[in-house]
């Protein structure tokens, strides 16, 4: 199993820890149970303090019966699972272990009540209505955009997408063939989702793309702060066509000479913007009344946020990019952009993004339950500024940029190096433990702090603190 030293570290959104067994308020960890069989999984460990002691279980066996029974009737439908005794230190503690469920929704039953949980960071939360519905598509084998809609297939035009269709594979649409093995439309002649998405009509509101051109590094009220701000709604075609042309109006091409000619070095990747904005545009979550995807432009980043995280509820930050599994929430829409030529089956967008990126300004990609970024870096952007049209022999200033959290989480470890990412959490006020994580890594690439020892006893060193002040306050 894994290193308990590791697993002491902090809960995480997969690993919870409990001192005793609650038996008169079970609903302390069964939420915690329910919540790990509607998402990847997860493990609680029972006779570990809150502290991160291992203060040990007494009468293993006992408290293994207890759990097994109240799991049979507090839990619908039943989960698979396992309880392990673990020897730490001469002390026992009781391992749980919790298998991703297929015939989710499960819930926590009481007094005649069922409640769906899922897990937020390292919380268990009741199931908001949305990620309900898909917990319910999901058990059932079904998909948001291959459900039926209330709209038939002569109440609505094509006109846009037949055409991008004849022009991007030189082959016309069969009318009504090909709408009915695409999964646009059923039988009945009724469109499903997805053939409402495709359509020029598209009255599904929440198909929509909100563009921003933010003037510095941090969003601030769109009247005074954004040079650019344009709202898009409509079918998918239009919006991936749209929000490719505000990045390109919102962005530069610089040049360099060369001795043939000149290179041209435009501040992000046409590829990189294109896979990121197709793959916003399919994955994410369409049940999430009123929402939308955002584009947020900056003077040194871009960034891509789409409603709804990974669709097997794990966080992408935590999986090996280069070894993503293809799971598609949307898999009628994916597989149209895939006829389309926008994309491939294969789930190798987000390697595509990273093939158009050197090492040292790779882009981030971060999800939580409600959603997914994409940040590309400005490849002209440094010290302030962006590159000038000039030959290569520049040597930019390299001094790195903070925000204002990462100021703050700065400030935090110089006052106390052994400072703990709860603690830092609780102290900012408004930064969440998974937000201060992320700005933890942000600030170790930069270079601006390290970590010294282990995770557990080690402590945090800053690099120049006082000239990044210097820094911060030129931004």
């Amino acid at each position: 199993m894994e290193n308990i030293e590791e697993l002491l570290m902090a809960e995480t959104n997969d690993i919870e820890f409990k001192e005793t067994l609650e038996v008169s308020k079970p609903k302390s960890w069964l939420k915690t149970v329910a919540a790990f069989a509607n998402g990847i999984g997860g493990s609680i460990f029972w006779g570990i303090s809150d502290d991160r002691n291992v203060i040990g279980i007494d009468n293993c066996q006992k408290v293994i019966e207890k759990v097994t029974e109240i799991i049979k009737i507090k839990i619908e439908p039943m989960i698979l699972f396992k309880i392990t005794p673990i020897e730490v230190s001469n002390k026992t503690i009781l391992r749980l272990e919790v298998k991703p469920g297929t015939a989710t929704p499960y819930y926590y039953v009481s007094d005649g009540n069922k409640i769906a949980f899922i897990r937020l960071g390292n919380e268990s939360v009741v199931a908001p209505s949305h990620i309900l519905n898909e917990l319910i598509l999901k058990g059932q084998r079904l998909s948001f955009d291959a459900m039926s809609s209330k709209l038939k297939f002569n109440e609505v035009s094509f006109t846009l997408f037949e055409a991008t269709y004849k022009q991007r594979t030189r082959n016309g649409i069969e009318k009504p063939n090909d709408y009915l093995s695409f999964g646009l439309m059923e039988d009945n002649g009724v469109l499903t989702n997805a053939g409402v998405l495709f359509s020029d009509q598209c009255p599904i509101s929440q198909s929509r793309v909100f563009c921003t051109r933010w003037n510095g590094l941090d969003k601030g009220s769109i009247f005074d702060d954004a040079i650019d701000d344009k709202e898009y709604e409509g079918n998918l075609i239009k919006l991936l066509e749209q929000g490719t042309a505000f990045i390109k109006n919102n962005s530069r091409v610089k040049w360099r000479k060369t001795p043939t000619g000149r290179d041209e070095m435009p501040d992000y990747p046409e590829r990189a913007v294109f896979e990121a904005l197709v793959n916003a545009l399919i994955h994410r979550d369409y049940m999430i009344l009123g929402s939308e995807v955002h584009i947020d432009m900056y003077d040194d980043r871009l960034e891509i946020t789409s409603p709804g995280g990974m669709f097997n509820g794990k966080r992408i930050q935590e999986i090996d990019i280069l070894h993503v599994p293809s799971l598609r929430r949307n898999p009628v829409i994916s597989d149209v952009f895939h006829r389309l030529k926008f994309m491939e089956r294969r789930g190798s967008g987000l390697k595509k993004i990273l093939k158009e990126y050197e090492e040292k300004e790779l882009p981030e990609f971060y999800s939580e339950q409600q959603f997914f970024i994409v940040t590309l870096k400005n490849k002209n952007y440094f010290n302030g500024g962006t590159t000038p049209n000039t030959t290569p022999n520049t040597t930019p200033n390299t001094t790195p940029n903070i925000t204002e959290k990462e100021e703050l989480i700065i400030k935090l470890i110089k006052d106390n190096p052994q400072i703990t990412v709860k603690d830092i959490a609780e102290m900012a006020g408004n930064i969440t433990i998974d937000g201060v994580k992320y700005n933890l890594k942000r600030l170790k690439e930069k270079g601006i702090i390290k970590r010294i020892g282990s995770n557990r006893k080690g402590y945090w060193e800053v690099v120049d603190f006082d000239g990044l002040q210097r820094a911060f306050r030129k931004i």
